[in-house]
């Protein structure tokens, strides 16, 4: 197999879980979509650096992680937070998700969190990945990302208690 026909099958393997991940920092689809296209030509061009300290997957989920915060970041520099629609209201209105009562809830409590305490619970909890790995993804120690999840699921257990 040559490097691209290898490349490809890496995106074949892990595009879908990848886009599920982004789609969750980013929550539309259209930039989800523009989000891994970017980290996908991140990685191609960036492959070379992959060392193997981690594995392969750990280091595609932080390239893509990395990718998406970049992207919420210029967005925000562009936006003003005036009139724009909050995380959980552009989730529902996307054709793509199907939702039930509990599920759009969580949404609107996650979308409370502050941004370190939103993607560690959504590694965590969504991905279920182990501490060890989130921490090689966002380059953070394990005792703060602990601290960060139990954090997210007291203001998101207070959340449904003020919102029942």
């Amino acid at each position: 197999m040559n490097n691209e026909e290898l490349f490809s099958e890496l995106v074949r393997k892990y595009s879908k879980p990848l886009y599920w991940k982004v789609r969750q920092i980013v929550v539309r689809h259209e930039d989800a979509d523009d989000v891994l296209q970017n980290a996908f030509m991140k990685a191609w061009t960036k492959i070379g650096d992959f060392r193997g300290e981690s594995n392969l997957q750990t280091w595609l989920y932080r390239l893509c992680v990395n990718e998406a915060l970049d992207f919420l970041r210029k967005k925000r520099e562009m936006l003003s937070n005036d009139g724009e629609m909050k995380m959980a209201d552009k989730q529902f209105a996307d054709d793509y998700f199907d939702g039930n009562e509990t599920q759009i809830k969580l949404f609107k409590a996650i979308e409370t969190l502050p941004e370190a305490q939103r993607i560690t619970f959504t590694l965590r909890y969504f991905d279920e990945l182990p501490y060890a790995e989130i921490s090689q993804i966002l380059g953070t120690s394990e005792g703060g990302l602990k601290a960060n999840y139990h954090l997210a699921v007291k203001k998101i257990k207070e959340f449904f208690l003020k919102n029942d």
